[in-house]
């Protein structure tokens, strides 16, 4: 089998700035696929963009911390901040909720759905979900979300989970790289047999979980050499860095730029690279 490859842009709707990336990239042919946030600033100017390019797969990029929710906060109380308006501020404090039992399994799925919902009312054909910061990864997030999905007819989900060869590719740092291996010996089974339980079709394996940050062309250049038969996603965060980015909390400023870069010098020529690879996304790939 030759390997499938996803090229996926992450906050699609972010910012003005990662709007201008996607479009970029897509035409440039170094992005199949772009997953949006139901709450972007830039939400209709990326239902725009994704209507103009038919062949861009978009899928809904779950939010449920560092955000604002769909819902009112009376219906999804347990997944919001201190402030009892927006959701938690951090990955810790949303582990740390999850673990404690406070963040309630029903108001994800509410949430998941209204996000997904908001896509579709706008006219996107929803191909696939992941989420923000990949707390999908988590079996109490993992459910809720598979129950939305299917709910709103979506049946393709993104597996978090890097494998050994993509994370040598990166040469992630050892404390990042034990952090990734420790989340897929714990998690990866109970991932495959949910979605297999569920019918739901997730790739082989992502890349550049590790390398969130500083990813660059040779990296990039790397992962193409080493990519092994399968169906595999680079979840990526291209982008400009422009004053609305800028005023946003997320750790992921100027790396944006230096992403897109890469991925433009790269990827329009993988055929070069690497002949054998066939560039898709979640949507033209068919649900057992």
């Amino acid at each position: 089998m030759m390997p499938q490859l996803i090229i996926n842009a992450d906050d699609f709707g972010q910012a003005p700035g990662i709007c201008r990336a996607v479009a970029e990239l897509h035409d440039a042919g170094a992005l199949t696929s772009a997953t949006l946030m139901a709450g972007g600033v830039a939400f209709d100017e990326a239902v725009s963009i994704a209507k103009q390019r038919p062949n861009l797969g978009v899928g809904c990029h779950i939010v449920l911390l560092d955000g604002q929710p769909m819902l009112p906060p009376g219906e999804v109380a347990s997944l919001l901040g201190p402030d009892g308006r927006s959701f938690r501020p951090t990955l810790g404090s949303f582990v740390w909720a999850l673990a404690a039992g406070k963040a309630r399994e029903e108001e994800i799925e509410r949430e998941a759905t209204a996000q997904i919902r908001r896509l579709q009312d706008a006219g996107i054909t929803v191909t696939h979900v992941d989420t923000h910061k990949h707390t999908h990864m988590f079996p109490s997030v993992l459910r809720p979300v598979l129950a939305a999905a299917k709910v709103c007819g979506v049946y393709r989900v993104r597996n978090s989970f890097e494998q050994p060869w993509s994370l040598q590719a990166s040469q992630a740092d050892a404390l990042r790289a034990l952090e990734v291996r420790g989340l897929r010996a714990r998690f990866l089974s109970r991932f495959r047999r949910q979605t297999q339980q569920n019918h739901i079709f997730a790739p082989d394996g992502c890349i550049g979980v590790a390398a969130t940050g500083r990813v660059n062309a040779l990296m990039i250049e790397a992962w193409m050499k080493a990519m092994p038969p399968g169906v595999w996603e680079i979840a990526c965060h291209p982008g400009y860095r422009d004053s609305i980015l800028a005023s946003q909390r997320t750790r992921l400023q100027a790396s944006r730029e230096e992403e897109l870069h890469g991925l433009m010098a790269i990827l329009p020529r993988i055929q070069t690279l690497r002949p054998d690879i066939e560039l898709t996304h979640f949507g033209k790939i068919a649900v057992q």
